[in-house]
């Protein structure tokens, strides 16, 4: 569980996050959107650790992670996985080695045990097929395809997909999403959205989703949180959001439909 307490914090004279208070259950795939210098990514930065608040804490699993060492705040983020806007592949590196490079960096040397993990989380974004569905041979033929693709050779959605599988290596519990369908047409979009909520299901994972993107809202949203004004304007399922009768959530919606 994720629980969000109080959490304020300004740049200088510009006031991002004014007391976010907001509680994210095991298993739920939560929606966070908001206009853009909302606090959406600050509020994504303060959950995973990467700044401090001026005022209020975050806690996981318990632990307040304002609190938390060096190294029990390491301990803690390797049950997170995260998905970058634009994937943040290595241009340099094959799909086998981005995918594969957390691990790597960790000190797993073992070739068996980092090519399995690729292959697992490689079918898991389908981008392979499972390996028990098809022969030895095929599944061989398609591994040694794909493990030396280049980034540059990749699609949009292929790449969203690698940068998913990336963020999987490991069985995270908990997997952070930042703005996964900018820059996709509105096909691949909703693929990578139907994946986001599929994935969330099979894997028993916790997804927190920023976007602005309501067709994506309602395609993955267990619940959704609006920030407006560096504050919690709206907290609820998708069908509430839908619902609400707030001037400000429904000028949002219709911008963004």
């Amino acid at each position: 569980m994720i629980e969000i307490h109080n959490i304020s914090k300004s740049f200088g004279p510009k006031v991002v996050l004014q007391g976010v208070n907001l509680t994210i259950p095991e298993g739920d795939s939560i929606c966070i959107i908001g206009k853009s210098g909302s606090g959406k990514s600050v509020l994504l930065k303060h959950i995973v650790g990467l700044l401090e608040s001026d005022d209020g804490y975050v806690k996981v699993d318990g632990e307040r992670m304002d609190q938390l060492t060096k190294w029990q705040l390491f301990i803690l983020r390797r049950t997170m996985g995260f998905v970058f806007q634009g994937a943040a592949l290595f241009d340099s590196l094959t799909v086998f080695e981005n995918v594969i490079l957390g691990l790597y960096e960790h000190g797993e040397r073992d070739i068996e045990i980092l090519e399995n993990e690729a292959k697992r989380v490689l079918s898991a974004v389908q981008l392979l097929p499972e390996q028990n569905s098809i022969g030895d041979n095929e599944f061989s033929r398609e591994w040694n395809i794909l493990k030396n693709i280049k980034p540059s050779d990749l699609s949009g959605g292929m790449k969203k997909r690698v940068g998913v599988a990336r963020a999987l290596v490991g069985n995270p519990k908990y997997i952070f999403y930042d703005e996964p369908t900018t820059g996709l047409d509105p096909v691949t979009s909703e693929q990578i959205d139907l994946l986001i909520a599929d994935l969330t299901n099979k894997l028993n994972v916790t997804s927190v989703v920023i976007t602005h993107d309501m067709f994506s809202v309602f395609r993955i949203a267990k619940s959704v949180a609006m920030l407006h004004d560096g504050k919690v304007r709206f907290s609820g399922t998708a069908e509430e959001l839908q619902k609400s009768e707030d001037p400000v959530v429904i000028e949002f919606i219709s911008r963004f439909m």
